[in-house]
């Protein structure tokens, strides 16, 4: 793989990275429905601690999935919806680079098989 190709997948890595984990993208999914949420009041609604529902976060603000903003002794979270746009794009080109490349395999098959 090289030029963009090589490009696009190394800025998606990490969010499929980040995205691998369940509790990661339940943590997603919280705060893009919830807005601008704490990392305490995530907490609440989830088995793990205030901590590692903290670690969980920097995680998927180092992706670039979500943003955090200091309000005095808080810190919120909000969504980041452009990163998984830009995810979905890539994953719909190499989707459909895929389909190309199968649809040529298939039309050899049938030439060597209709020998």
């Amino acid at each position: 793989m090289t030029g963009p190709d090589r490009q696009e997948l190394e800025r998606a890595a990490p969010l499929l990275e980040a995205l691998a984990d369940p509790t990661r993208r339940a943590l997603l999914r919280a705060v893009a429905e919830r807005g601008p949420v704490t990392a305490t009041s995530l907490a609440q609604d989830l088995p793990i601690s205030r901590q590692a529902v903290a670690k969980q976060l920097a995680q998927l603000e180092s992706a670039g999935l979500v943003r955090s903003e200091r309000a005095g002794r808080e810190t919120r979270f909000d969504a980041r919806p452009g990163a998984l746009r830009d995810l979905a794009g890539w994953l719909l080109a190499t989707s459909e680079a895929w389909d190309r490349r199968l649809d040529r395999l298939a039309a050899r098959a049938q030439r060597v098989a209709e020998r």
